[in-house]
């Protein structure tokens, strides 16, 4: 019988935090991307400072006890990554946390209230999540082609054209551009 559980804390040990605590997007996303668990938990600290509290939310994004779905997004989207939906709304549910369901590669999985990865079909997390393979997933991340550029490019001096001149960077595209929220004045009035 194939294994479908396999223990990993993403590095949490490694990086010196003892305890519990509520840091499953962090973890998922340290054992996808291969980064170190304080990197990414740096990250998902730095992204949270964009949110802001509301009338539902209790506080914003924290990377020991919890992330909203927006903070989520956002470093993912910086690392690369891309959404893929499973579940619609009036749906139901049409893949479970099964390996026969799941494409093959690395993944972070959402399920309800808890964020893992599956790497070929093996839960990669601190405890076997799947529910006997009846948890209902609502969509995975999948490195995109930006996320494999970015893991090969290698910085080195700028390249020359023949004259020996020093190019030019290539434009940068619109969606590598980040956007400046608009004001309150500036979104009422214009």
């Amino acid at each position: 019988m194939a294994r479908h559980f396999q223990f990993d804390d993403g590095g949490r040990a490694a990086a010196g935090y003892t305890g519990k605590a509520g840091d499953c997007v962090v973890r998922a996303i340290a054992i996808a991307t291969g980064r170190p668990y304080q990197q990414i938990y740096d990250l998902v600290n730095k992204a949270a400072v964009h949110e802001r509290a509301g009338k539902r939310k209790r506080g914003v994004s924290n990377a020991r006890t919890g992330v909203y779905r927006a903070s989520i997004r956002r470093v993912m989207k910086t690392l690369g990554w891309v959404w893929t939906p499973t579940m619609q709304i009036g749906s139901g549910c049409t893949v479970h946390l099964r390996a026969n369901e799941l494409p093959p590669g690395r993944l972070v999985v959402s399920v309800s209230k808890h964020l893992t990865t599956v790497i070929d079909g093996v839960i990669h997390d601190t405890h076997d999540c799947s529910r006997r393979g009846t948890r209902c997933v609502y969509g995975y991340w999948q490195p995109g082609d930006g996320a494999r550029a970015r893991a090969v490019v290698v910085k080195g001096p700028p390249s020359k054209n023949e004259g020996g001149v020093p190019r030019r960077p290539a434009p940068k595209d619109e969606r590598d551009v980040p956007r400046r929220r608009k004001s309150f004045l500036e979104w009422l009035f214009g």
